[in-house]
């Protein structure tokens, strides 16, 4: 594709003919045509007017001929030159871009083959040769279709002659409408004919994160990855609410309108591999979908949601909604990123925008571990040089205090190569600080000219850099990695803010593992409508008694947080005291979502009777959801033998014995630190049955025991080896286990009616752990 463009750019010098360039701009009346992109296209016509290229400006809109033409012309009007352009040399090229500029209706099928007519007609009559078209909708992605219609039906260029179309966002509301929206574009339009536009991509400091990464690989290297990365900040602040956009993001919500795209993109470049050449935009588009597809999937304990308080109030005005309507949109989310890869493993990468908020700014911040110690107090650090200050690296896309865009790098860490004709360094403003820091303290860089994103893109449109924009395959993965938490908070009541510099601490968000939560908690609030239900975020987590043990009661996914950080203390513990943590995990499904919650975010671990490989192996499960995703040794992990001598749960081949004997010599006094146990619809827990013959009482460790369902032999800890462990949870959840749960509650010690009850550590401690489904129906 690249070879293909080169090609095409160089064509201009090698044919006799000069060649002529058409831009149709669609929505060409409208706000964001009228704020960037005229200007945009402006600056393109200044930068290249001298080196051999036509152009022609076709403004188009569904407006009146004579409507349109009045708005374009106060628009041209306005149009500004760099500061250090002569004003009359100004004046000129402003008339010359003002003759090659011009409005018209653009509707029907004839109105776009006769804008063809048109642009093949004027070509020849000027005696050029047509180069190419570009088509940049900036329009409502609903006209996105008919649009791509008319144009691939009635207005491509003839041979020889390139086309670009170029898209704004939204693209598309989830994965399914974005697939859709890409199939029927696809159907029109190949591949490299799409630039799709993310403006934060023509950011002059997010454009420069790749080349800052290549100039610095020296510096950065060693850097650059888990070891030495403390967090990785994403952020974009607002001060303005959505005050005359309610209908939009009531559609789209904070996530869709920033994180979903302007964040995502930022975080792949700051996180994908460095390709060998930073300048091949088909090496950064491969390196930038590899890091979609290292993306671990989000859940609903990876965010926090916010709305301001007068949101809801602003929709009631503007779409006339009833008075008793309250919205359920985010204006404000926290999102806690982890990758799964070498180089970021375990590395919290944060997103976070709202509006409403106490100030305008974006950056992008790499705070560095520090792990110097500096004997002498801070009084006598040397100031910017000492190894005991912070260490970070701030790309500063722009506003805030800094009041521009900006590279800034501790001066602890190195001092960084910029291009020295794009990038100065910063002068000093006494008083100003930085995330901690005064300015002094920084090696400090800002463009020597500051560019909008839109003038940026378009010449990269121009140029053929795809790399700038959002291909098909890039955008369908951001799609996938966003859709699932998206869907999962749709009904989520986010946490109401004053807004402005009254929102205080009300926000501030802290992460434990792969879990976010505000730090500040609040009393529930009830979202007030008619016949409202209580939502799951509405109740706290429960605790209680239950069979004289501690009971924890919570919705499932506070409920697997809560029992995911018991264990992790229970780990730790031991470890502490012991050098070692024994934890013995049951089967079945109840379970299963706590091995996510554990592969996925508790680093501080010391990590049925088929065959181990089966799909209905529980040892598989255990594989499947949590060893695999762990760093613990194979030799640290004891499934039971179940399959030995070709045979399952044979009697003879004394895998029961054989087990025993294992635990016996590895778990001092057989005393597991932890056992995780459920409990069936019967009673049963583990492999332990309804008047099962054997483990419920005797000196037997493990035990051959028969199922009432398939597989019938199973394999199972004793009821005595259970209850010397020093901790025993036990995990029910689900409505169909209701009847049970309220069963056992009355029963007695009755092991052989309902083994659960026989649960009783001799020395340790039992704790139940139940949904609101399973506790309260």
């Amino acid at each position: 594709m690249v070879a293909v463009c080169v090609a095409l750019l160089s064509g201009l010098q090698a044919q006799d003919l000069p060649g002529q360039v058409s831009i149709i701009l669609l929505g060409a009346t409208g706000d964001l045509a009228r704020k960037y992109l005229w200007q945009g296209l402006f600056h393109l016509y200044l930068e290249e007017v001298g080196k051999g290229h036509h152009f022609r400006f076709h403004g188009t809109a569904l407006t009146s001929t004579e409507q349109g033409q009045e708005a374009i012309a106060k628009v041209l009007e306005s149009l500004s030159c760099p500061g250090d352009m002569a004003s009359g040399h100004c004046a000129e090229l402003k008339a010359q871009f003002q003759q090659l500029s011009e409005y018209r209706r653009l509707k029907t099928p004839e109105d776009y083959l006769a804008l063809s007519k048109d642009i093949e007609a004027q070509v020849e009559h000027e005696g050029l040769r047509e180069t190419g078209r570009i088509f940049y909708l900036s329009v409502p992605p609903f006209a996105y279709v008919d649009i791509a219609r008319n144009i691939n039906s009635s207005c491509r260029p003839g041979p020889g002659a390139w086309l670009r179309v170029v898209l704004e966002k939204p693209f598309g509301h989830d994965l399914h409408s974005a697939q859709q929206l890409a199939a029927e574009l696809g159907s029109f339009f190949r591949e490299e004919e799409m630039y799709r536009v993310d403006h934060y991509l023509g950011k002059q400091v997010v454009a420069q994160i790749l080349p800052f990464r290549d100039q610095n690989r020296a510096a950065l290297d060693g850097l650059w990855n888990r070891h030495h990365v403390e967090r990785v900040e994403i952020v974009m602040k607002e001060t303005l609410d959505a005050e005359g956009r309610t209908s939009f993001y009531e559609e789209y919500g904070v996530i869709r309108d920033v994180l979903q795209n302007h964040l995502t993109e930022v975080l792949t470049l700051v996180a994908m591999e460095l390709p060998v050449n930073t300048s091949s935009p088909e090496a950064v588009l491969q390196h930038k979908l590899q890091a979609f597809q290292a993306l671990r999937g989000l859940q609903r304990h990876s965010a926090v949601l916010g709305q301001y308080q007068a949101y809801s109030g602003q929709v009631r005005r503007e779409l006339q909604k009833p008075d008793n309507f309250h919205s359920l949109t985010p204006t404000f989310a926290g999102i806690l990123v982890h990758i799964d890869n070498l180089r970021w493993e375990g590395v919290p990468f944060i997103l976070m925008s709202g509006k409403a908020l106490d100030e305008r700014v974006s950056y992008v911040r790499i705070l560095f571990k520090n792990q110097a110690f500096c004997v002498q107090s801070e009084k006598h650090w040397v100031a910017a040089q000492s190894r005991c200050l912070p260490r970070q690296i701030i790309f500063y896309i722009g506003h805030g205090e800094l009041d521009s865009p900006a590279v800034l790098v501790s001066r602890n860490l190195f001092r960084p190569a910029l291009p020295s004709a794009s990038w100065k360094e910063v002068e000093g403003q006494p008083g100003l600080r930085l995330f901690g820091l005064p300015l002094s303290d920084y090696y400090a860089y800002s463009p020597v000219r500051e560019q909008d994103a839109y003038s940026l893109l378009i010449s990269h449109i121009f140029h053929c850099r795809k790399d700038s924009f959002v291909t098909t395959e890039n955008l369908l993965a951001s799609w996938v990695f966003w859709t699932p938490l998206l869907d999962s908070l749709a009904h989520e009541v986010p946490r109401f803010y004053p807004g402005g510099a009254e929102n205080g601490q009300l926000l501030d968000f802290e992460f434990s593992g792969s879990h976010l939560s505000f730090s500040q908690l609040l009393p529930e609030q009830l979202v007030p409508g008619p016949d409202s239900a209580p939502l799951p975020s509405d109740f706290q987590v429960l605790t209680a008694k239950y069979r004289d043990s501690p009971l924890i009661s919570a919705w499932p996914e506070e409920l697997i947080a809560r029992l995911a950080g018991d264990i992790e203390a229970a780990a730790v513990r031991a470890v502490r005291r012991f050098g070692e943590f024994h934890l013995a995990l049951s089967g079945g499904s109840s379970p299963v979502a706590l091995f996510q919650q554990l592969a996925a975010g508790h680093y501080s671990f010391p990590w049925r009777c088929v065959p181990l490989w089966d799909p209905e192996s529980n040892f598989q499960g255990l594989q499947t959801h949590l060893l695999q995703h762990v760093r613990v040794p194979h030799y640290n992990v004891h499934p039971m033998p179940v399959h030995r001598r070709q045979r399952l749960c044979a009697e003879e081949d004394q895998g029961a014995q054989a087990y025993a004997e294992e635990i016996s010599a590895l778990v001092t006094n057989g005393s597991f630190d932890l056992v995780l146990l459920g409990m069936g619809t019967d009673g049963h827990t583990a492999s332990l049955f309804p008047q099962s013959p054997a483990g419920l009482d005797g000196e037997q460790l493990v035990v051959l025991t028969t199922s009432p369902s398939s597989p019938h032999r199973r394999m199972s800890l004793s009821l005595p080896l259970i209850n010397r462990a020093r901790k025993v949870a036990v995990l029910v959840m689900g409505r169909m286990k209701r009847e049970i749960a309220m069963l056992v509650s009355r029963v007695g010690h009755e092991p052989k009616k309902w083994p659960i009850s026989g649960v009783l550590p001799d020395s340790g401690q039992l704790v139940w752990y139940m949904d609101y489904d399973a506790f309260l129906g």
